[in-house]
């Protein structure tokens, strides 16, 4: 992934983490191994552990504690109400950027 791809991720990562949360609770290296398979292979674990903390300080998710094979109970994330109105929030914005866009692109005279 090139530099400006990164930058373009790092505005998006936390609704791009809401979305695989409404999908289904995951812990972090989970949701770091998803976005590898999908192509985001620069992705540090440590930045989705940062934006896991993030968001649950929010109130975005609920947390729950989930004994582990190996080591340390993991912390599973779970998208909550709060989390989903955000989610919401963020798929509208999202469609207004990519439809704006789309526009700029095509050389539309509406910028």
């Amino acid at each position: 992934m090139g530099r400006q791809a990164t930058e373009m991720l790092k505005g998006t990562l936390e609704g791009i983490v809401l979305a695989i949360l409404s999908t289904r609770a995951a812990y972090g290296y989970e949701i770091t191994a998803w976005l590898r398979e999908q192509g985001f292979s620069d992705i540090a674990e440590g930045t989705i552990y940062a934006l896991l903390v993030r968001i649950e300080q929010r109130g975005l998710v609920d947390v729950a504690k989930v004994p582990s094979e190996k080591g340390p109970p993991r912390k599973v994330y779970s998208l909550n109400a709060q989390g989903r109105e955000y989610l919401e929030e963020f798929w509208k914005t999202w469609a207004f950027l990519t439809e704006r866009l789309e526009q700029l692109r095509q050389g539309g005279d509406q910028a």
